[in-house]
């Protein structure tokens, strides 16, 4: 078999971390994107340079459709909705959510929704195979287009082996990098900034917790357009001392605060997984979560749910937690169905019944 996929979207967050499992797996033989970056997560795969943005009319004017049929590979993987509408070989498609069906008023236009809509129809109309990597998306997918259930194989995401408990004593570089007081309690989101993330809510209701001026709030990911109305909101709370921004960090500055922290809060509105979620078990770290679409799926009974509508149910909810002084969360059989290579076996399945 060689297998081809569209990895431009691997140095990403969310199905950047998706693409980089797979393809340390062994996955594929040819990528689409940047060589530099595919060469971070393997040495084996053959690169097509492809480097049109996203979401965009340009993507399907500038794939290599030339470049690639030379290459003849068995079959395609596209690890998101927008799909090559022209490629006329056998291909299968991740679907990992529909965030921008479910919450419209995120986008930056109504042409950007209908974009979303009609692409990610054509992806179930030309895929072999849908996969997702929750049963709330297919739920998702189910409710809003006309398609055989059967055409859809849930795979859940995996974490990474690099994530794992630490001794605090030895990541302490992280106060100073990062500008982090030694002497207060870490309450950390990862992920990025974007509205449907919930963070303006997450604000408020930690400006109310019991012992905000013991603590700080370390919000970790890519800011986009929202950044200046977060740091406004912080303003007008009184906590922008509190909160601390790191932005993008490195794998190894991601997982030590995890261990860093005394509790990861993740309040998102919407998660076709929530990759963090399981990050911050592997490490060990007490964890307060959305009870809303997938997300359950991927805490189970190791979290504690909040609505995220709810912000004085975030705020008790904090509140409780940092009370219980526990820094210690063994969810160590539940991560087992989450593991590299059992998502990435799973996945070499669905191809070859695919090529059969």
């Amino acid at each position: 078999m060689k297998i081809a996929v569209d990895a431009r979207m691997i140095s990403m967050s969310g199905i950047g971390t998706y693409i980089q499992n797979l393809m340390k797996y062994g996955c594929y033989d040819i990528a689409l994107g940047n060589k530099e970056d595919i060469s971070k997560f393997s040495n084996k795969v053959q690169t097509i340079k492809f480097d049109s943005p996203i979401y965009g009319i340009k993507e399907q004017l500038k794939f290599p459709y030339k470049k690639l049929k030379k290459m003849k590979p068995d079959l395609l993987h596209v690890p998101h909705y927008n799909v090559p509408i022209f490629y006329k070989g056998k291909m299968i498609v991740t679907i990992h959510d529909l965030t921008h069906l479910i919450y419209p008023e995120f986008l930056p236009n109504k042409f950007a929704y209908y974009y979303a809509k009609f692409m990610i129809w054509i992806a179930l109309k030309k895929a072999c195979k849908i996969i997702t990597v929750s049963e709330n998306t297919k739920k998702d997918i189910l409710e809003r287009f006309k398609v055989n259930p059967d055409k859809i194989e849930v795979i859940y995401n995996a974490v990474g082996k690099e994530f794992i408990k630490k001794d605090k004593k030895n990541i302490t570089y992280l106060y100073k990098k990062f500008d982090i007081p030694k002497d207060k309690k870490i309450l950390m989101y990862v992920g990025n900034l974007k509205p449907h993330k919930n963070l303006e809510r997450l604000l408020e209701a930690y400006s109310k917790i019991v012992e905000k001026d013991k603590t700080c709030l370390v919000l970790v990911g890519k800011a986009f357009s929202n950044y200046n109305i977060l740091k406004e909101k912080e303003k007008s709370l009184s906590i922008d001392k509190n909160v601390i921004h790191t932005g993008i960090v490195n794998q190894k500055e991601l997982v030590d605060l995890y261990n860093l922290a005394d509790l990861f809060v993740f309040p998102s509105l919407y998660e076709g997984f929530g990759i963090p979620v399981i990050e911050a078990l592997a490490c060990e770290t007490p964890v307060i979560c959305s009870n809303t679409s997938s997300i359950p799926e991927v805490g189970g009974k190791y979290v504690t749910y909040i609505d995220p509508m709810n912000i004085n149910q975030i705020t008790e909810k904090i509140n409780e937690v940092l009370a219980k002084n526990s820094n210690s969360i063994d969810a160590t059989e539940w991560l087992k169905q989450f593991k590299g290579e059992i998502i990435a076996n799973n996945t070499k399945e669905i191809i070859k019944g695919v090529l059969k």
